[in-house]
Formats: C-alpha cells, structure tokens, sequence
C-alpha cells in the first residue's frame, strides 16, 4: 500500500514509432498536415470532380490545374494487398500488409492493413481508416476491419 507521499509507479511508456515518416512534397502538404491531425482528406479536381492520389499539381483526367481537399469517409474495401518479406521492411517490427484500397469515393489509395492476420484479409473485405503515429511526431492513414 502506498502513502499519499510515495508516488504510484508509472505506466510503462509505448514504445517509440518505428515507422518512418512520410515525405511531404509541396502537391501533398496538405494531405499530410491533415493526416497529423488524424483528418483524411482527398484532393479532387475543381474541374470534373474526380479524385485524385496522390495529390498532384495536374488532374490526370481533364488536366485541370484546378483542385480542392475535401475531407473523406475514411471507408472503403481491399482491392489487393501483399506482405513485403524480403528484404525485410525497414520501419516496421513485422512484415505489413500493404493494400491497395477502393475508397468509397471511388478513388484507389494504397496503405496498410492492420489489425488483422494476412491469411483473414480478403478481396472486398470492408474496411476504416485510423492513424498510426510515425517518427518525428507525425502520422500516417492506415486502414482495419470495419466496425458496423
């Protein structure tokens, strides 16, 4: 039993990020400022409203220079996924499954599947984006198993 003096002993702290942090060019700065702030937004073109990634300075259907963020559902399926073995992936503590996923919007984004074990992914299988936390106080999108 302690005393009001004697301090409780602390929670272990998490370990530290591993993954290392995205590279922001000035077409995604706006992506990734969102995405600190667990916001996932996705550029679309002023023009013929279609999404587009990665951000990028020209809409590749209309070739529009026009372009705006809107924020995102965060839902989607997986199209495809692979796990990189080797050589081993530098950032992770295991091999990640890495996806491409459908959004709802209709765009493609590729990422990674957590949460769950390689061989219980599958084609369509529903999924929502949560934020993992990278080096140098940033994060990235990642995508788990949809919660209804």
């Amino acid at each position: 039993m302690t005393t009001p003096t004697e301090a409780a002993p602390a929670a272990p702290a998490a370990p530290k990020p591993i993954r290392l942090a995205p590279i922001v060019t000035p077409d995604a700065k706006d992506f990734w400022e969102a995405a600190d702030r667990e916001e996932f937004i996705g550029e679309k073109c002023s023009d013929c409203d279609k999404f587009r990634f990665p951000p990028r300075p020209m809409c590749p259907f209309c070739h529009s220079l026009k372009r705006e963020y809107v924020k995102l559902s965060g839902y989607g399926t997986v199209h495809s996924w692979t796990v990189p073995r080797h050589p081993p992936p530098f950032g992770f503590r295991e091999a990640p499954i890495v996806a491409v996923i459908e959004l709802q919007e209709g765009t493609r984004f590729v990422s990674n599947v957590v949460g769950v074990k390689i061989e219980d992914v599958k084609q369509n299988m529903e999924v929502e984006v949560l934020f993992e936390a990278t080096m140098g106080n940033h994060k990235v999108p990642v995508f788990k198993p949809r919660t209804k």
